[in-house]
């Protein structure tokens, strides 16, 4: 009875997943992948896949105020909720921005396994990176009220195959209720809204169906 239970819990985790949380500082995201964390303005973008490649780029003063106006017009209420809305927005603004300036703007959306060592190409890793530095610079303006930035997380389910390969987000924790919200812009192409979804209910059943972005 002990065995067939234990057999069934095994092959429910199979089925469910792996969470590979990631506890600690978000410096500790950097050091894993030997990128170089935010400092202030200045970011250093992940491209070419897992970080292979990293170009510096810092945000100006007129970037920063167009990023308050882009989050002002975009916030529907005064609440989390508004602020994540806000967020999506920003992000997405972002990477038009950067991409634009390092030539990501070609950036495809999802997993192209022939695009490894491609300047214009950016794997979750990359994206996972990215969206957790740019977050980072919102907060450095003060443009964060109602979340703080997390170490990003993984999640994968390779019983599913390519289907269930590894995939990162960067994170933002609700100051309210300490609810971890994952903030995914791998899924579109470069310059669109990423998702942004309860961390539990990301990415649980394949890469073929992801949530949509925020709107």
């Amino acid at each position: 009875m002990r065995a067939t239970a234990l057999i069934g819990l095994v092959l429910g985790a199979l089925l469910s997943g792996c969470t590979y949380e990631r506890e600690g500082p978000v410096a500790l995201h950097y050091a894993e992948f030997k990128s170089q964390a935010p400092d202030g303005n200045i970011v250093h973008v992940c491209h070419a896949y897992g970080c292979k490649m990293q170009t510096r780029f810092r945000f100006t003063d007129k970037d920063i105020a167009s990023l308050r106006e882009v989050m002002k017009k975009a916030r529907n209420t005064d609440d989390a909720k508004g602020e994540r809305r806000a967020v999506a927005y920003a992000i997405a603004w972002i990477e038009t921005r950067v991409g634009k300036e390092i030539g990501t703007d070609k950036d495809r959306p999802g997993m192209d396994f022939t695009a490894s060592g491609d300047p214009t190409q950016q794997d979750c890793v990359d994206e996972a990176t990215n969206t957790t530095s740019y977050l980072k610079v919102l907060d450095h303006n003060g443009l964060l009220k109602h979340h703080t930035v997390a170490r990003p997380f993984s999640k994968e389910n390779l019983l599913r195959g390519v289907a269930g390969w590894t995939h990162w987000t960067a994170v933002l924790v609700e100051k309210g209720n300490g609810q971890r919200w994952a903030v995914d812009s791998w899924i579109y192409a470069n310059g669109e809204n990423p998702a942004i979804v309860e961390a539990e209910k990301w990415y649980i059943d394949s890469l073929n169906n992801l949530p949509i972005a925020m709107r």
